[in-house]
């Protein structure tokens, strides 16, 4: 089966797919961040078309797409924001999320057959523009067993949504636990934040591989 993991360069994803035995490459406009010969350093949309059977694009530009986001597009009745951060003009808010829809419209709409794309809930902003959209399956890495909360959406075609697979019990709100599990929503601003909140979890990895890589591959035998 040949996969492609999108707007990823952590190799997670990939080394989760490689060690079942599927023929996977992950691609970003960044490098690897690890050694691989599987990385493809490009623009996504370059290579959507290159026979894939199953596309996750696992971390999309979401910034402008995201419910966190809205304040910055328009204020009530699409006015113009009466407040922008530092530097930023009206219009760059406005090509980010064209250019946001743009990334996420070519990738649900791929000519793959399988298709995964993570991203938060939408704003209305980003609903109206793309209203084909289906309502996402929300999912948190501690489904999965891994200690961390991030609501993440799962926006899928042609594929079932996800089993959880090894459910935690969440830590008591207040405690040092819970800050852990928080770190995603706690971290600091700063150049590596991006980074930190678009983190693909192994155990999250584990289950696209074993699930949707097993659903995907029984299907191709059946039609083989």
């Amino acid at each position: 089966m040949r996969v492609l993991i999108g707007c990823a360069t952590s190799c997670v994803a990939l080394e989760a797919f490689l060690a079942r035995g599927h023929d996977a490459w992950q691609c970003d406009l960044l490098s690897s961040d690890k050694p691989t010969n599987r990385h493809i350093r490009d623009d996504i949309r370059n290579v959507l078309d290159w026979g894939w059977d199953l596309l996750i694009v696992s971390n999309p530009p979401c910034t402008r797409l995201c419910r966190s986001g809205q304040r910055w597009l328009y204020g009530p009745g699409k006015t113009p924001p009466k407040q922008l951060p530092s530097g930023r003009t009206h219009a760059s808010m406005i090509a980010e999320f064209d250019e946001g829809v743009a990334v996420f419209s070519a990738c649900y709409n791929a000519p793959v057959p399988r298709v995964a794309v993570e991203n938060p809930r939408m704003n209305i902003h980003a609903r109206e523009a793309m209203p084909w959209l289906p309502e996402p399956q929300i999912v948190q890495p501690w489904w999965f067993g891994d200690p961390f909360f991030k609501a993440t959406g799962l926006y899928l075609r042609g594929l079932p949504e996800m089993t959880p697979t090894d459910r935690l019990t969440p830590p008591d709100p207040g405690t040092d636990a819970h800050k852990q599990w928080s770190m995603i929503h706690r971290a600091s601003p700063g150049p590596d934040r991006w980074k930190l909140r678009s983190k693909t979890f192994p155990g999250m990895a584990a289950a696209w591989a074993d699930q949707w890589g097993g659903f995907v591959a029984d299907q191709i035998k059946r039609t083989s």
